[in-house]
């Protein structure tokens, strides 16, 4: 089984990017962390972050046929993007839905998302520990 961990606008910037909401990890933490669950799990996982709508959807059409599934953290673009959601749709990868905060805790914009109809699973609020459950949940749904 092979993942791709895709990531939207500024969470490169994860540990300078408001720490109270977001925490003091790194985007290398998390990279780490994906390398750790994958070798746990059996899996290979590939990860890639872009700030660029259009990079975001050249990615998930290009994991057509690579990928058996995703763990996508679309960021902004999560309130924002019918193409996420279009390029999502398209290629039907199993797809689980990460985001680090608690968004149905935040602002009222926060509370759409546009990919969440093409996703198996939204996982919110676990911070980076999201994007292992989010992994874990994708094995066993692949597994079935």
């Amino acid at each position: 089984m092979k993942f791709l961990i895709l990531n939207g606008p500024n969470l490169n910037l994860l540990g300078l990017r408001e720490p109270a909401i977001y925490g003091r990890e790194t985007y290398e933490d998390l990279r780490i962390l994906v390398a750790a669950t994958a070798a746990r799990l059996g899996v290979e996982a590939d990860t890639y972050q872009s700030n660029h709508e259009g990079a975001l959807v050249d990615a998930i059409q290009a994991a057509y046929g690579v990928y058996d599934g995703l763990v996508f953290n679309p960021a902004a673009y999560t309130h924002t993007s019918v193409a996420l959601l279009d390029a999502l749709k398209a290629v039907s990868i199993p797809t689980v839905e990460v985001h680090i905060s608690d968004v149905s805790q935040r602002e009222a914009f926060r509370q759409v998302s546009y990919v969440r109809s093409a996703c198996i699973a939204t996982i919110t609020g676990h911070g980076l520990q999201g994007y292992a459950k989010a992994m874990e949940l994708l094995k066993e749904h692949l597994s079935k």
